[in-house]
């Protein structure tokens, strides 16, 4: 199997795997653990997690489908559809978060989710950007730039 073919696998197995897990997060029942403190640094710490939780998300789903994205405007595409995916991703669990009797449902929590898929979709679009240009223009040996 080929190199860049078994990453593409092993990072959608890893964005399964990841997506088992937020749904572990947020639909398990979390009420007989100790309690933490409510802020850090004046941001509920509530918030903190549900960010935290959801900015793996776009660079899973960027490693997942890297070959896909071989130019700028497919890699824009790719931004708007993976951020989309994850808001989406995101909504659901709130919405299924309001069902449970043992959880609430809170717009704040996925505002967070939300900022914390948007950053991290325009951190790895740039990232993506920089590799681009990076293969397109090949560094030029030192020994080119000196004058004859």
């Amino acid at each position: 199997m080929k190199p860049n073919r078994t990453r593409s696998i092993l990072c959608t197995i890893a964005t399964v795997l990841y997506i088992g897990l937020v749904a572990y997060l947020c639909f398990a029942n979390f009420h007989r653990l100790p309690e933490v403190p409510k802020t850090f640094l004046g941001i509920p710490v509530d918030k903190i997690v549900h960010f935290w939780m959801f900015f793996p998300f776009p660079i899973l789903a960027y490693l997942a489908y890297d070959k896909l994205t071989d130019t700028p405007l497919k890699a824009f595409a790719a931004l708007i559809s993976i951020a989309s995916l994850g808001c989406v991703f995101a909504g659901i669990t709130e919405m299924i978060q309001g069902s449970l009797s043992y959880r609430s449902q809170d717009i704040t929590d996925f505002g967070a989710d939300c900022l914390a898929i948007g950053i991290a979709s325009i951190l790895t679009f740039i990232i993506d950007l920089a590799k681009m240009r990076k293969q397109k223009c090949p560094a030029r040996p030192a020994h080119s730039l000196r004058r004859s």
